[in-house]
């Protein structure tokens, strides 16, 4: 099969992937999803499993179209090793090492979420404080946008041939290993993104697609480095503007709203 063809095929895959991930994601929460889950909680009531499953599928859906261009030049030269008759890895053993950082994410990401619910019952926060809180937690990730570990993080992710340059592995274990890698290099650019995810609804559809288009925009686009300085400039306005605010945050909900009906009768 001609390398062209290949690459459209795995490009085609990644998009399909990506594309059932939406798909599913959209359904669940249409259908599928418990009526008794709270989105203005961390974990929604998730268990560990329901959690860390929704998290992957996030992750397919928003993180393959961004990851599209090192995934194929990875395959690239892989093709080119093969045509010289020496050892080929499949590409999909990339794949595999690169979502190994994302299932350990959602794994702390549950942890964290976990601890952060149990905390703020024994604290008994008000929806305001919790919102305020979830505020300054938008402050922080647009923060960090504008920060140089980010500018390092995002200058990895936009070079596939830099990074293969720097960080190529033979073999299977090479191959799982720069997958590791890259996906750190990922997660270093994305990681509060993705914790602002918790105060604007873990499930927001519009807030992942926002998150999905300013991902891709990154790593992408030829002013990828100043999308990213634009954007957290955003998340500082919108997070003092939750402070003062804190009911124009998509979780905040009043108190009289989270309370039982039949406690809310007896009142």
């Amino acid at each position: 099969m001609p390398l062209t063809l290949q690459r459209n095929v795995i490009l085609a895959l990644l998009i399909a992937a990506a594309a059932v991930a939406w798909w599913a994601l959209l359904t669940w929460q249409q259908t599928g999803m418990d009526p008794g889950m709270r989105m203005d909680s961390p974990t929604m009531g998730m268990t560990a499993a329901l959690f860390l499953a929704v998290w992957l599928i996030m992750m397919i859906a928003m993180m393959f179209p961004a990851a599209a261009p090192m995934i194929l030049t990875f395959h690239q030269v892989q093709s080119g090793k093969r045509g010289r008759g020496q050892a080929f890895v499949s590409t999909w053993v990339f794949v595999a090492g690169y979502m190994l950082v994302w299932t350990a994410t959602g794994v702390l990401a549950f942890a964290g979420a976990a601890g952060a619910e149990m905390l703020a019952g024994r604290a008994g926060l008000s929806a305001a404080t919790a919102a305020r809180i979830g505020g300054a937690l938008l402050m922080v990730a647009g923060a960090y946008q504008l920060s140089p570990l980010k500018d390092l993080c995002l200058a990895k992710c936009r070079s596939p041939i830099g990074f293969i340059l720097t960080s190529w592995r033979d073999g299977r274990l090479g191959a799982v290993r720069m997958g590791l890698r890259h996906g750190l290099f990922c997660l270093g650019c994305c990681w509060l993104l993705f914790a602002a995810l918790f105060p604007l609804g873990i499930m927001n559809v519009a807030a992942m697609a926002v998150v999905t288009l300013l991902v891709f925009a990154e790593k992408t686009f030829p002013y990828g480095e100043r999308i990213a300085k634009v954007s957290g400039v955003a998340l500082l306005l919108y997070g003092t503007v939750v402070l003062v605010f804190p009911q124009v945050l998509p979780t905040f909900q009043p108190t009289d709203a989270m309370m039982p009906m039949d406690t809310m009768i007896m009142n």
